[in-house]
């Protein structure tokens, strides 16, 4: 399914994701999956939310820079090479992937990715 993801651009400073995290805390809104990336100068916080546009009016109104994204979630097996037939898929069907994220429980690994043309992965990956 498309959904929708929640990217924070942070300074690299001590404190500054509490800070976010303390925005989406005391406007009552549950992170349901994250991804972390940094470079020397910011990072860049990635998220899933229970309620997308409140958390991005909350981190927008204490000056943070947010950025909404179309990304798709799906949930596989989790089995040696069940990845790999995903990317093979998606590859084969020129639909390029950014970046994913997710993890395994249960015999199940629910996935995050961002790819070139969500619509078409989904139908794709169905």
């Amino acid at each position: 399914m498309i959904i929708k993801q929640l990217s924070v651009f942070l300074q690299n400073e001590l404190g500054r994701l509490e800070e976010a995290t303390d925005v989406i805390y005391k406007n009552n809104i549950n992170i349901t999956a994250l991804s972390i990336a940094e470079t020397a100068e910011y990072g860049i916080l990635r998220m899933i939310v229970s309620d997308t546009d409140k958390a991005a009016e909350a981190l927008k109104e204490c000056d943070f820079s947010i950025k909404i994204t179309d990304v798709i979630c799906i949930e596989v097996p989790d089995n040696s090479g069940e990845l790999h037939k995903i990317l093979r898929k998606l590859s084969d069907n020129g639909i390029n992937l950014s970046y994913m994220y997710g993890y395994s429980k249960s015999g199940k690994a629910p996935l995050i990715l961002k790819v070139s043309d969500p619509k078409k992965a989904i139908e794709v990956l169905e």
